[in-house]
């Protein structure tokens, strides 16, 4: 078993922070799913160019994406550790993942919501 490191301590404790968060992402680049919202953030972000979205509107999605990332990257933790921890069939671990991706299903929904939204407040006015 590998020995675990000594604990990095003033700037190059924030040098290593900034090392696992790459890390994180480099892992999390190897998911499907999070290569599919990345490319969906940068699709609605185009629209939102041609279609002269507001600066709020970019916002929004900037932060819904963000935040989606963020739970994505639970989800895939989650994965992990419950695949580490039951490698034999679990309805525990089953059920584990099934959260983790419904989180992640729920803010996929408010992201497309919100850019329904954003392009409704353009489009509306023009309908009516």
């Amino acid at each position: 078993m590998t020995e675990r490191p000594d604990k990095e301590v003033g700037f190059a404790h924030m040098f290593a922070a900034a090392r696992y968060s790459l890390g994180g992402v480099r892992r999390l680049w190897g998911e499907t799913a999070f290569r599919h919202e990345v490319l969906a953030f940068v699709l609605i972000s185009v629209v939102f160019l041609l279609s002269g979205a507001p600066l709020w509107g970019y916002v929004g999605a900037t932060l819904l994406f963000l935040l989606t990332v963020s739970i994505e990257a639970l989800n895939t933790a989650v994965e992990e550790i419950t695949d580490h921890a039951s490698p034999n069939y679990s309805e525990m671990a089953k059920y584990a993942k099934d959260l983790g991706s419904f989180a992640v299903f729920c803010l996929l929904m408010a992201n497309g919501i919100w850019a329904a939204y954003v392009l409704a407040t353009l489009w509306l006015p023009f309908i009516a």
